[in-house]
């Protein structure tokens, strides 16, 4: 097991839970005037699909921890959920480094990106949506 992660009894109920916020996150998003705030909204973006993320490790029995604990994260999905093409995982490193550099140096993000980008995020996160409800099925 890499440095950085533990082992962990699966918890369906905590999953369950931080899918319930997902949802809200995402449906928080959705309402935010992203012409207005494109970085607010990039950011969480990120945080959703982070946490989809999680959750699926929480159901696989894995935690990660300490610095870089987000690069592992995106690292176990690529070994092991075919689901993400290698595009999405470029796409996801992006967004965690955008989101660094929004919350830690104040970067602005260009609505532009957003306008790029935001078709192929809403397909992430419905493709980790499902992996996860699928996994919550599955323990």
């Amino acid at each position: 097991m890499e440095e950085g992660m533990v082992r962990v009894t699966p918890n369906r109920e905590k999953a369950m839970s931080i899918m319930k916020m997902v949802r809200s996150t995402i449906e928080m998003t959705g309402e935010i005037d992203q012409y207005k705030y494109p970085s607010h909204v990039t950011k969480e973006y990120y945080e959703a699909i982070r946490e989809l993320m999680s959750v699926i490790l929480i159901l696989d029995g894995y935690r990660t921890y300490g610095e870089s604990a987000h690069v592992r994260l995106i690292r176990y999905m690529k070994i092991n959920y075919q689901e993400l093409t290698p595009q999405d995982i470029m796409l996801v490193e992006e967004l965690r480094e955008i989101r660094n550099r929004v919350a830690y140096d104040g970067f602005f993000v260009d609505v532009d990106f957003l306008e790029r980008k935001k078709g192929r995020i809403l397909d992430i996160l419905t493709r980790l949506s499902a992996i996860a409800e699928r996994r919550l099925h599955e323990s």
